[in-house]
């Protein structure tokens, strides 16, 4: 299976969502607060298109990165899950990186708070990178789907009608 920066972000969240998202149960259709995040994204920055350019390698897209800069650009809704942004972030430097593309950086951009965050990426923490994709792929690849959690950050999770609709 491959990975992506979905994947990767989703890791840092939650294996559950992680499994169910890589095993073709998306439940972000039906999300305001996704729908919102992506309406945040498209018009905060409208300009961007037309500056930056959308890559993809194996199959991992990066929407907005600035080629002359060496810039990956990633808008955010809320800071909510800053970790798993910034690991996000953090794999599609490393993708970079293995394509020989070196010396890229990040910044997370959350218009709503007028915030940014840089992110880097030192080649002494390739090797942890290297172990999230790892992770990620054994967990998709499980034949079950890993444990509900039960934490605070399940109410405003896509998948919540999903995961407790049994209860």
């Amino acid at each position: 299976m491959k990975v992506t920066g979905t994947h990767i972000a989703y890791l840092h969240l939650c294996h559950r969502k992680l499994w169910l998202f890589a095993h073709g149960i998306t439940m972000e259709h039906t999300s305001e607060v996704v729908s919102e995040g992506k309406l945040i994204g498209e018009t905060s920055y409208a300009d961007r298109a037309s500056r930056f350019t959308e890559i993809e390698i194996d199959g991992v897209k990066i929407d907005f990165y600035d080629a002359k800069r060496k810039v990956i650009h990633e808008v955010k809704k809320s800071s909510k899950m800053e970790e798993a942004h910034v690991a996000q972030v953090k794999y599609y430097i490393w993708k970079l990186a293995q394509k020989g593309i070196t010396g890229v950086t990040g910044v997370i951009e959350y218009p709503k708070l007028k915030q940014r965050e840089n992110v880097m990426l030192p080649e002494k923490d390739f090797a942890d990178v290297a172990r999230w994709e790892n992770e990620a792929r054994q967990i998709m690849e499980k034949e079950t789907c890993p444990p509900l959690l039960r934490v605070k950050l399940c109410r405003s999770c896509s998948y919540f009608d999903f995961c407790y609709s049994s209860e």
